[in-house]
């Protein structure tokens, strides 16, 4: 016990002197301009959508890391300390008891040796992808990054490399924007698990490895027992977080940072958004270009993000979707999205104002399954064809219509499973006098849009034409009082993916 407070005393004064000494050097090198901003709400209502991150639409993730190595899925390091979970049972029988083998050596195990991110970031270009986000740091305490604050990092770990370089390199290279998430803020009570012991059965008793205090660095101290939220009340951790986060800034300049929970820590959250703001104008020459997610609403400050969901109606501010094509982490016989699921996502969110951040699933060696591969690769057929109604667009006057019989869902995380599309469900972009109609689905039938009728609140212009995106096809239309009927007698461009778009010129 002893031990382990001196050691977070000791670590604690060290945040503590680093916190002051970083306070005062962004005093000293924050750009002399207007748009300066000050750790405070107040101050973050100043900020400005980048235009790159509001035409982007699309980004792809690489949700990515040691955790994949077991094959089992999203959140291993914490479940097999779960005694009775599934993944304490593969863990038990596939590398031992968590008091003897636990997450310290898997990590080691993590090689991704098949990894070839620029082979990977070529194929992401041609997906559509206008930017490319990769994980530093999941719940597991683990960083992608060549970092000084603790030992448990891909430099020194794994792979032995730089992760979080290579992939910003590999973007750079392609063109597209580099964003980093962050998972650190709810690892302090996250990781709390691996401090127990087994209730049951032959080793009742006997400590996870968790509660040794030579891995303190990786698996934290143990925390106060009213201390169980995402995130944590602990002042020293969120110190920690700070220092660690600011880190992680200072040597990426990231053009994107996610934070997978509410705004973070109070004073520290407030702290280090300033932070990345102003280096962010610093390293553009006065402009600021960075755009900063977390899961709570934004009222202008930042983007809102929601995982797994997708809002009911258009908002009056950016917004972005987090999802994945499977799991989150690599899991043996996983279910994937089909390209169509993911491009009707696309279009329906892009229609709300919003982008979407999707993550394409990894092995743990690093390379893509052919399944996964072929997906992506559908994916790319379609932004081919059809990007000019999604990239550079902004929502309409409606995001679009839905049939009269489906219920509406509401804005939320985790609603995706509840979306049904159909070929009756219509999204609108628009892009100066043209407006971009996508159909969700494969025709059955002639298509009506009422939104376009001559005598709809919506349609104040004439219609000139109506061509079908990637196609010479002449298409038969006409716009009535009541609708816009579009005559289903053409070929879907893209076959593989068929949502289709209607590019509408309006006089």
């Amino acid at each position: 016990m002893q031990m382990k407070f001196l050691k977070q005393f000791s670590l604690s004064l060290a945040l503590i002197g680093t916190f002051y000494v970083t306070a005062f050097s962004q005093n000293d090198t924050q750009p002399k301009s207007d748009t300066t901003f000050k750790p405070n709400k107040e101050s973050f209502h100043q900020y400005k959508y980048p235009e790159w991150f509001r035409d982007a639409k699309f980004g792809i993730w690489a949700h990515w890391g040691p955790q994949a190595v077991p094959r089992q899925g999203d959140w291993y390091a914490r479940q097999m300390y779960e005694e009775g979970s599934d993944d304490y049972k593969y863990h038990v029988a596939h590398y031992g008891h968590p008091s003897k083998f636990g997450y310290k050596d898997i990590i080691p195990l993590w090689k991704a040796q098949r990894w070839d991110p620029e082979k990977l970031m070529a194929l992401y270009k041609k997906a559509g992808a206008k930017y490319f986000v990769s994980m530093g740091t999941h719940h597991d305490d683990f960083f992608l990054w060549n970092s000084k604050i603790h030992k448990w990092n891909a430099v020194n770990y794994g792979p032995k490399k730089d992760v979080l370089g290579i992939w910003q390199a590999a973007a750079k290279k392609e063109g597209l924007r580099f964003g980093v998430s962050e998972h650190l803020g709810a690892s302090f009570t996250w990781f709390q698990a691996s401090h127990r012991a087994d209730t049951t059965g032959p080793l009742t008793g006997v400590p996870y490895d968790g509660t040794n205090p030579m891995y303190q660095d990786l698996y934290h101290a143990e925390a106060d027992s009213s201390d169980h939220d995402w995130l944590s009340t602990n002042k020293e951790w969120q110190r920690e977080w700070l220092f660690s986060i600011k880190e992680l800034i200072d040597n990426y300049h990231p053009d994107l940072l996610y934070s997978d929970s509410q705004f973070p820590f109070g004073e520290y959250g407030d702290n280090m958004l300033a932070h990345y703001y102003n280096q962010d104008i610093a390293k553009n020459g006065g402009n600021l270009e960075a755009v900063y997610t977390c899961k709570q609403g934004s009222d202008g400050m930042w983007v809102q993000d929601l995982e797994r969901g997708v809002q009911d109606s258009i908002s009056p501010f950016p917004w972005q979707t987090d999802t994945s094509i499977g799991d989150w982490f690599y899991r043996t016989g996983q279910k994937y999205k089909s390209s169509t699921e993911v491009v009707q996502m696309l279009v329906d969110i892009v229609s709300k104002n919003g982008n979407l951040l999707i993550n394409i699933v990894q092995t743990p060696e690093g390379d893509l399954e052919p399944d996964v591969m072929k997906i992506v690769e559908e994916i790319g057929m379609w932004t081919t064809v059809n990007g000019e109604g999604i990239y550079g667009t902004r929502p309409w006057k409606v995001y679009g219509e839905k049939p009269a019989a489906e219920s509406v869902v509401k804005s939320g995380n985790f609603n995706e499973d509840k979306l049904k599309y159909t070929e009756q469900d219509i999204r609108f972009t628009t892009k100066g006098d043209t407006l971009y109609a996508f159909c969700l689905g494969e025709p059955k039938q002639d298509i009506l849009i009422n939104s376009l009728g001559k005598d709809s609140k919506f349609s104040d212009k004439k219609i000139a034409s109506v061509s079908l995106l990637g196609s010479n096809e002449k298409l038969q239309w006409k716009q009535g009082k009541n609708s816009l009927l579009i005559k289903n007698s053409f070929k879907i461009p893209v076959r593989a993916v068929p949502v289709t778009a209607f590019k509408i010129v309006m006089k």
